[in-house]
């Protein structure tokens, strides 16, 4: 009875502070105060200093700036530019035409930034404005773009992989490898939505493209092969294990850096407000993560995340009903909270109840950043609702509307995972890791 008091409590602080509009990672520093005060005899204060510098001075945590301000530069430059340009003429001649630089568009810079929001800005700024000119579909555009750049999230390096990783104190580049194929699965179903309709609505199709040569199409793919090289560097470095995460993003910032130095887009503004743009989204995640680190102890003290775990267990659910179950949790509790601040927010009740069940740990990393991806383009707080509002003056049912069959599809995406498991596990089990 006494952890039923303790849950009530928790929730009926934790919706006050958030409802007063308080930030996220004080929000939940106040809960943690809160608990520690009510329900045990250990001084809150030095309680939450200790908390707080522990989890803030994690090596682990390194990386999350750096692959923050790499996609910053990105962002910020015309790199991002002249990725359609290198698109586009490989594009043209599939079924669905230039709508696939929507879904190329995100896969390619979501291995560079690790946002859902900075994927979704950069790839829209350049896309939405050309497709536009060529007659396609405006619901396509818009849908198939909010949903694409929900792979931000999952594609490494994801900033929400890294935040999951830390809080669970699991290997980020084993995290980063098991999103890969899951991810490119995913981009490959958008793709088949593009195709489908291609066939199904031919009235819609927009006016043929030229035809290109070899030589020509060949000649405009250098402006995207910077980019590429920059993503096989960043990624195969982790991956035959020549560098850890925080290695590998250090290499990525100063790539970024040469790239766009080379192109000679590099300015000192346009240094200066990628670095403050990183710095102050690092800020934002940072609190949050201690906020959730203060929160994690409060309720191991409590004890109630492990009478929950054994209420789960007392239950006999299979591990697919409890998926089922965390499912349906994530996409309610995402139409209100952003996806890291969902991630921390309940990491500390359910990786018991996960654990206890045998579910592997590196799968339900992947699982929970496919229901945080069908967050992003969900109303009432879907965030790429609003960035997209902002850069097309829509209504945010229209655009929620438009994204409908990209999150049923992200739904098969559960599935798929939960019928081939191996679909996540296999490239962290035979990676190499780096002595870093």
């Amino acid at each position: 009875m006494s952890e039923l008091y303790a849950t009530i409590i928790f929730l009926f602080v934790l919706f006050a502070l958030l409802g007063s509009s308080v930030w996220i990672g004080l929000a939940l520093m106040g809960v943690a105060w809160v608990g520690m005060e009510l329900f045990t005899n250990r001084p809150a204060g030095d309680a939450m200093l200790t908390t707080i510098w522990s989890g803030a001075s994690s090596w682990t945590l390194t990386a999350l700036p750096l692959f923050i301000w790499m996609g910053e530069i990105l962002y910020r430059t015309r790199l991002s530019e002249d990725m359609f340009r290198g698109l586009a003429p490989w594009m043209r001649g599939l079924p669905g035409g230039l709508l696939h630089t929507n879904i190329a568009g995100c896969t390619i810079f979501a291995a560079v930034s690790g946002s859902s929001a900075a994927t979704l800005t950069t790839v829209g700024k350049m896309s939405i404005p050309e497709l536009r000119a060529r007659g396609y579909p405006e619901y396509m555009i818009i849908g198939t773009l909010a949903g694409a750049a929900t792979l931000g999230l999952m594609i490494p390096p994801s900033l929400t992989l890294i935040v999951y990783g830390v809080t669970i104190n699991e290997s980020i580049t084993k995290l980063f490898m098991a999103g890969i194929i899951p991810g490119l699965v995913l981009a490959g179903l958008f793709t088949t939505y593009i195709i489908a309709w291609h066939f199904l609505r031919k009235s819609e199709h927009a006016r043929p493209e030229p035809k290109l040569s070899l030589a020509e199409m060949l000649r405009e793919s250098r402006f995207l092969i910077p980019v590429l090289l920059l993503v096989t560097l960043v990624i195969g470095s982790m991956y035959f294990g020549w560098a850890t995460a925080t290695e590998a993003a250090a290499v990525g910032v100063l790539g970024s850096l040469v790239l766009a130095g080379a192109q000679g887009s590099l300015s000192w503004p346009t240094f200066r407000e990628s670095l403050m743009g990183a710095t102050a989204t690092s800020a934002m995640i940072a609190l949050i993560l201690m906020g959730a680190s203060f929160l994690s102890l409060a309720m191991g003290f409590t004890g109630l995340p492990r009478a929950l775990a054994g209420w789960i267990d007392q239950m006999n659910l299979t591990p697919v009903v409890l998926i089922m179950a965390l499912t349906l949790f994530y996409i309610v509790l995402g139409m209100f909270l952003d996806g890291i601040s969902s991630v921390v927010l309940t990491m500390a009740i359910v990786e018991p109840m996960i654990r206890q069940a045998g579910i592997d740990v590196i799968w339900f990393g992947i699982f929970i950043v496919v229901v945080v991806e069908m967050a992003q383009v969900t109303p009432p707080i879907g965030f790429n609702l609003f960035v997209l509002q902002g850069m097309t003056s829509h209504e945010i049912s229209y655009i929620a509307k438009t994204a409908i069959p990209m999150v049923l599809l992200m739904m098969v995406m559960v599935v798929i995972l939960v019928i081939w498991p191996e679909l996540a596990t296999w490239l962290p089990e035979n990676i190499r890791q780096s002595p870093g």
